[in-house]
């Protein structure tokens, strides 16, 4: 199993954070893995992108060209990265925020409204575990629970009264890729 999976967005959208918590829960089922974050040069609000590579042999590059996976979480990084996905993976478009068409039908393509369902739980700013409870579920390459229970040794220790905000976040995500899921 290799996976190249990009993250990408603006600053502040916890895209990061997504990466982190893939690689570290990734890390602790023994996968083989690199996580390589990449910041546009400004210095709030910029590009943010990270690259995450799981696999169960030596990962020989952290450089992610050509994702199985692909976080969009805005119009920019989508009408960036969206041609980048290889023909089998999956793209999943925060459409809250990016509602360009993509004309791929070689790939699966999730939209997730994450800021309006993050805005619906009480706080924005867990847009980011709604998408990555989407890609758990559409990939199915770590569990949801499995997830939650990284958020205490990822989240620093001053945010753990938000882990169960971040875990609803993260239902709600799997929830609606289901749903999605289901139709095609």
């Amino acid at each position: 199993m290799d996976r190249q999976i990009l993250i990408a967005g603006f600053g502040g959208q916890g895209v990061m954070l997504m990466g982190q918590m893939l690689a570290y829960s990734a890390m602790k089922k023994d996968y083989n893995v690199s996580w390589m974050p990449s910041y546009g040069p400004e210095q709030r609000g910029g590009t943010a992108n990270c690259g995450v590579v799981i696999s169960e042999q030596p990962v020989g590059s952290p450089v992610v060209n050509e994702p199985t996976e692909c976080v969009a979480m805005n119009l920019p990084s989508l009408e960036k990265f969206a041609d980048t996905v290889v023909p089998g993976g999956c793209l999943l478009i925060n459409s809250s925020l990016a509602d360009a068409d993509v004309n791929r039908d070689d790939i699966t393509i999730l939209r997730i409204p994450a800021s309006e369902e993050a805005e619906q739980l009480g706080e924005v700013r867990v847009a980011n575990m709604i998408m990555l409870g989407a890609l758990s579920e559409a990939t199915s390459l770590l569990s949801v629970e499995y997830l939650k229970d990284m958020l205490s040794e990822v989240l620093p220790e001053r945010r753990h009264g938000l882990i169960p905000l971040n875990e609803k976040a993260l239902d709600r995500g799997r929830e609606l890729a289901q749903k999605q899921l289901a139709v095609k």
